[in-house]
C-alpha cells in the first residue's frame, strides 16, 4: 500500500476518526447506561434514605417523647433526692450547729455551774459569818456596855478623893513595869522613904539599872480635873476642865521637879532625871492638847513625862540590859568553868599516860615471862614425852608473846617539871 497517496491518508483519518467516534459513541452509551443505574440506584437509596429519614423521623419524635416522659420522671426522681438530700443536709447542719452550739456551751454551762456552786458557798459563808458577825457585835456591845459600867465605877472610885487615884496608879504602875520584864523583888523597889534637907520623901518606884545605878518614878499625878471635864455636859464647861487638868499636871510636875531625886540618889548612880507617871495616854495627851509646850518645860527641869506606853518602852530597855549583864555573868562563868575542866581533864590524860606506861611495863615482863617459859621450862618438860611418861593425851601449849603494844597518848605533852600540873594539846591550835 502506498502511504504517499492524500487521499489515502485522508480516508484512513477519517477512517480512524469514525471508527473513534464510534467507540467513543459506545462508550457514551455505557457511561450513559452506567450513568443512568447509578442514577437509579441513588435514587432508590435516596428513597430508602428518605424512609429511613421518616423513620429516624418518627422514632426520634417517639424517643423524644419518652425521653422527655422519663426526663420528667428522672428530674421528678432527681428533685425528690435534691429536696431528701436537701432535707438531709439541712438536719445534718442543725444537728451539726446544735452539737458546735453544744460544745461551744458546756464549757460556759460547766462555769456558770462552778460559779452557782461558789456563789452557793459564799453564800453560805456569808450567812455564816453574818451570824458570827451579829453575835460577835452583840458580845461587842455587851463588852462595851461592861466597859463603860466599868468605867463608871472607876471614874467613880477616882472621885472618892486622891487616895484611890494614887492607889490605882500605883497599881498601873506595877503592872506596866511586870509586862516590861522587870521583878519586884530585884529590879525596881516600891514605896519607901528617903530622908533629905526638906523632910521625909516618899518616891513610888526606883528602878535598878544594869551595871549600877536607878531612876525614880513617881505616880502621883491627880485626874480630878479631867473626871470632871468627862462628865460637864456643856462645851465651855468641858474645855475649862481640860485647862485645869493641864494645869494640874503642869504643878505636879514642877513640884516633882522641885524636890531634885536625882540628887538624893547620886550616890547610887541616879542619871539627872526623873520619870513622872501618867496611868494614861489620853491623861497626857488632853493636857499637851492645852499646853504644847509642857513636854519642853518638863525636860528643861528634868523631869520626863512617860505614859504606860513609853514607860514600857523604856522598862524594856532596862530588862535588856539586865538580860545582857546576866548574859555577860554567865559568859564569866563559864570562861570559868572551862578553865577547871581543862585543867582536869590535864591530870587525867596525865594519869591516862602513868597508865600506859604501866601496862607498857607489863607487856615487857609478860613478854620476858613467856620468852623464859619457852627457853628453859617447856624444852625440859617436853624430855618426858620422849622418856613415853603418861601425861594422859594432855600437851602442853605453849603460851604467844603480845606483839601489840600500848598506844602511846600522842597528844599528851612532855612529862611536866616538877610542882606543875600537866598539860593537853588538845589540838593545832589549843591552849598548852
Amino acid at each position: 500500500m502506498n502511504f504517499s497517496d492524500p487521499f489515502l491518508i485522508l480516508a484512513l483519518v477519517f477512517a480512524l476518526a469514525a471508527v473513534a467516534l464510534g467507540l467513543w459513541a459506545v462508550s457514551a452509551q455505557r457511561r450513559a447506561a452506567k450513568a443512568e443505574a447509578e442514577t437509579w440506584l441513588l435514587n432508590e437509596r435516596l428513597a430508602q434514605a428518605e424512609e429511613r429519614h421518616r423513620l429516624l423521623e418518627d422514632q426520634s419524635a417517639t424517643q423524644i417523647e419518652l425521653i422527655k416522659a422519663q426526663a420528667a420522671q428522672s428530674a421528678n426522681a432527681i428533685a425528690e433526692q435534691l429536696i431528701k438530700r436537701a432535707d438531709e443536709n439541712a438536719k445534718s447542719r442543725e444537728r451539726l450547729a446544735e452539737a458546735r452550739l453544744e460544745a461551744q456551751l458546756k464549757p460556759v454551762a460547766e462555769t456558770l455551774a462552778k460559779f452557782e456552786a461558789q456563789v452557793n458557798a459564799v453564800e453560805k459563808v456569808r450567812a455564816e459569818e453574818t451570824g458570827g458577825l451579829k453575835a460577835q457585835i452583840a458580845a461587842l456591845l455587851e463588852a462595851s456596855t461592861a466597859t463603860q459600867a466599868e468605867a463608871r465605877k472607876l471614874s467613880a472610885a477616882l472621885r472618892r478623893g486622891a487616895g484611890v487615884q494614887g492607889r490605882w496608879g500605883e497599881q498601873t504602875l506595877r503592872n506596866v513595869l511586870e509586862a516590861a520584864g522587870l521583878n519586884s523583888r530585884f529590879d525596881f523597889q516600891e514605896q519607901f522613904s528617903v530622908d533629905s534637907d526638906e523632910g521625909r520623901r516618899r518616891p513610888d518606884v526606883k528602878v535598878t539599872l544594869p551595871g549600877g545605878g536607878v531612876f525614880v518614878i513617881d505616880a502621883k499625878c491627880s485626874l480630878n480635873a479631867f473626871l470632871e471635864s468627862q462628865e460637864a455636859t456643856d462645851e465651855v464647861l468641858r474645855e475649862a476642865a481640860m485647862v485645869r487638868h493641864a494645869a494640874s499636871v503642869r504643878a505636879h510636875m514642877q513640884s516633882l521637879s522641885s524636890k531634885a531625886y536625882w540628887d538624893q540618889f547620886a550616890g547610887e548612880g541616879s542619871p539627872d532625871f526623873v520619870a513622872m507617871f501618867v496611868p494614861g495616854d489620853g491623861f497626857l495627851a488632853a493636857a499637851l492638847d492645852r499646853l504644847p509646850e509642857l513636854m519642853a518645860e518638863a525636860m528643861d527641869r528634868r523631869v520626863v513625862l512617860v505614859t504606860p506606853t513609853t514607860l514600857f518602852a523604856l522598862c524594856k530597855a532596862v530588862a535588856y540590859g539586865w538580860r545582857a549583864e546576866d548574859q555577860a555573868k554567865n559568859a564569866a562563868r563559864i570562861v570559868e568553868v572551862g578553865r577547871e575542866l581543862y585543867k582536869r581533864v590535864s591530870v587525867m590524860g596525865a594519869h591516862a599516860g602513868a597508865m600506859g606506861k604501866a601496862l607498857e611495863s607489863a607487856v615487857g615482863k609478860y613478854n620476858q615471862f613467856v620468852g623464859s617459859l619457852e627457853s628453859q621450862v617447856l624444852t625440859q618438860a617436853r624430855r618426858f614425852e620422849d622418856l613415853s611418861v603418861d601425861h594422859e593425851g594432855k600437851k602442853i601449849d605453849e603460851p604467844a608473846a603480845i606483839d601489840q603494844g600500848v598506844r602511846p597518848l600522842t597528844k599528851l605533852s612532855a612529862e611536866p617539871a616538877v610542882g606543875q600540873s600537866p598539860t593537853l594539846t588538845l589540838g593545832n591550835d589549843a591552849p598548852t
